[in-house]
């Protein structure tokens, strides 16, 4: 298996359009155009039915205080190719019905539904999640405190009273999948896991940092194990609220981890045929599949990896 077969999300679908959303008067042509959707948000969960995301008509557009341009489809999935989209947030949640949608759709988050999902309608849904989190905690100018104002379709806010542009921010996180000199993965668990999952170990990359240097830091850090090489795999877009994860792969000759106690908890080695019995009997349930940690874990093993039945 190669890292872009673990990583099937590198793939963009989308047109985000940077040159249209420059536009001052872009999403008021948007607003007026029979054609184009929104995707509505509220509280990090879209509409959803039939395993698809319900886009609706323009007019909910008048729900909300301001909308953010996302984007165009660059093939033909939920809404055919070249479909402008836009995306709001609700501070309260409506009916389906309300929104454009069938009565028997459903409110659900990325994890709930990410799995069912096209790679076009998880993409948008990230890119929603992300931008709407950087609104909601960015209101204010960071210099001197004023409100600042939405510009740029929604992807810059821009400060009335001392003219500065702030733009939307990404934290990088590192995730690894650390491997024994045996052969075996190293997994550990935090405090507010359930006792019986597993996942690779992360952390943030700090200011000044290279994200090598960040991952020898952070498994260090966490487990007390020194790690030797350091191989980049992929990247995947985790906006709750803010990451990027970039995924490595990574060599220890060290054999006794030492959790610190208190972002993990505990680690354990599995070898490939201790990993999968103890998934399929269900003694450990690993990261879901949409992450790229199960990217990262099945990269490892070199192929997919069942789920024990109703995990």
């Amino acid at each position: 298996m190669t890292p872009l077969e673990a990583l099937s999300w590198q793939q963009s679908v989308i047109d985000r359009g940077n040159e249209r959303r420059q536009d001052p008067g872009f999403i008021s042509s948007l607003s007026a155009d029979p054609a184009t959707r929104v995707l509505v948000v509220h509280e990090g969960k879209v509409l959803v039915h039939d395993a698809a995301l319900v886009y609706s008509p323009v007019e909910v557009l008048s729900k909300s205080d301001f909308s953010v341009y996302l984007g165009s489809s660059l093939v033909d999935s939920t809404l055919p190719a070249g479909t402008e989209l836009l995306t709001i947030e609700l501070r309260e949640a409506l009916s389906p019905e309300d929104l454009g949608a069938p009565a028997d759709a459903r409110w659900l988050n990325f994890r709930q539904v990410a799995a069912q999902l096209t790679l076009a309608d998880a993409q948008y849904l990230i890119e929603a999640n992300a931008i709407l989190n950087w609104h909601r905690v960015h209101t204010h100018c960071p210099r001197c405190g004023v409100p600042t104002s939405i510009e740029v379709s929604g992807w810059v806010r821009h400060c009335p009273q001392d003219g500065s542009d702030h733009f939307p921010r990404t934290d990088p996180a590192i995730i690894v999948a650390v491997v024994g000199a045996d052969g075996r993965l190293l997994l550990g668990g935090g405090a507010s896991w359930e006792e019986h999952r597993y996942s690779t170990l992360a952390g943030f990359v700090e200011p000044g940092e290279s994200l090598e240097q960040a991952v020898v830091r952070e498994i260090a850090e966490e487990v007390g194990v020194r790690i030797h090489s350091v191989n980049y795999l992929g990247s995947q877009a985790w906006p709750f609220p803010a990451s990027l994860m970039l995924g490595f792969i990574a060599s220890t000759d060290d054999v006794e981890p030492k959790p610190d106690g208190v972002e993990v908890t505990r680690a354990r080695w599995f070898s490939k045929e201790e990993l999968v019995a103890a998934v399929n009997s269900g003694e450990v349930v690993i990261s879901h599949r949409v992450s790229i940690a199960r990217a990262l874990i099945e990269h490892w093993y070199g192929g997919r990896i069942e789920d024990a039945p109703g995990k």
